[in-house]
């Protein structure tokens, strides 16, 4: 049986990301992606925004790899050119009523370790973005956009330099935990057995399907899986914004916000739809009628709104922890500490702001393994 260091269950941006690390740290690196290229689903479907840090809670790991991974990812991005734009966000209270909340999230963001949160009246909120309605604002001058298929190419030259391999259309199947290492079985059809000294589950939206069917893991520290379904809505015709706007977070997600792409394309949302059965076809259609909610909640903060003016563009699936009825579950970066298997590290919930963080969490899992 081929003995390898370290596979990496997972292509997206934060699988190839952990890949890229333990290559550079010499280890033989293999990572399998079930699809036939890397980052097709959750690292190919969000907003591609750099997030600041501030809405996650004081000392919870989103807050603390999101400020880390920021400026990682921004470094990284000017040293390997990858295409972003440092373009700032606006996020907005429209009312009196929620201009407490924006305070107390701006003061949680100067916790969390963000020193450049501006308050701004709404005044200044429009001398910025005439377009805008609101009662008070806060600007994230750090808050940028990224172009996250640049990045991913730029993560796997890296890890492919450093001698780790990306095999697509290569299923993790099966595992198991066989002492201080562990026997793979890959492949649909005619399945390739390999063992490993490291395995890094960084599959996602599959990550507990992946730790359910590795043998001798402890189910007790396997949490159950929920999927959000966010979708984005595209405006016809140019936004009159040249920021971020967001407006104050929503149980579930960050609320329908405008971004921008690299090519001042502008798009709305994600909603927030909970799927029944995480373990089914993932369905990435965008039903055109669910639009007409969005337009009440953008004329909040953007009453200029034409009628008729967003069309379907994509949606994504967030891989998330915890329901509609919990609050909102931190990532859980699960390594021997915890569960006791040498080795192995589970990446679970890794939603937004994962891409952001990515870099972030490749030093962590490193940290976990003791590796460096």
């Amino acid at each position: 049986m081929e003995k390898i260091g370290a596979i990496v269950i997972g292509a997206g941006v934060v699988g190839l990301a952990c890949a890229r690390k333990l290559a550079q740290c010499g280890i033989d690196t293999l990572i399998l992606e079930r699809h036939n290229a890397f980052g097709t689903e959750t690292s190919a479907r969000n907003s591609e925004v750099i997030h600041a840090g501030l809405y996650y809670p004081v000392g919870s790991l989103k807050a603390q790899l999101c400020v880390a991974g920021r400026q990682l990812l921004y470094d990284f991005c000017l040293s390997h050119k990858v295409s972003h734009r440092r373009c700032g966000k606006l996020i907005v209270a429209t009312s009196s009523e929620q201009e407490s909340r924006l305070e107390m999230l701006r003061r949680q963001g100067q916790i969390n370790g963000i020193d450049d949160l501006q308050p701004l009246s709404a005044a200044d909120a429009r001398a910025l973005e005439p377009e805008l309605r609101c009662s008070a604002a806060l600007l994230s001058p750090s808050t940028g956009i990224i172009d996250s298929h640049g990045l991913m190419l730029a993560l796997l030259g890296d890890a492919e330099q450093a001698g780790a391999t990306l095999a697509v259309c290569s299923p993790f199947v099966r595992g198991a935990i066989e002492g201080k290492g562990f026997i793979v079985d890959i492949g649909d059809g005619e399945t390739t057995h390999l063992k490993a000294g490291i395995v890094i589950n960084a599959a996602g939206l599959s990550a507990t399907r992946v730790a359910t069917s590795l043998s001798g893991f402890p189910a007790a520290h396997i949490p159950q899986a929920f999927h959000a379904k966010g979708n984005y809505y595209a405006l016809a015709g140019r936004a009159p914004f040249s920021r971020l706007i967001y407006p104050l977070p929503e149980p579930g997600g960050l609320g329908v916000h405008l971004t921008l792409d690299l090519g001042g394309q502008a798009r709305f949302g994600p909603d927030v739809e909970w799927l029944a059965n995480p373990a089914g076809e993932l369905d990435y259609s965008v039903a055109p009628a669910r639009a007409d909610g969005f337009y009440a909640e953008v004329r909040q903060y953007w009453p200029g709104l034409p009628d008729s003016a967003l069309t379907p563009a994509y949606a994504g699936i967030r891989p998330k922890i915890s329901g509609p009825n919990d609050p909102a579950a931190d990532f859980l970066v699960q390594g021997p500490e915890s569960h006791g298997v040498t080795g192995l590290v589970n990446l679970f919930g890794i939603e937004s702001p994962g891409l952001t963080s990515c870099l972030a969490i490749a030093e962590l899992v490193a940290e976990k393994l003791r590796i460096s």
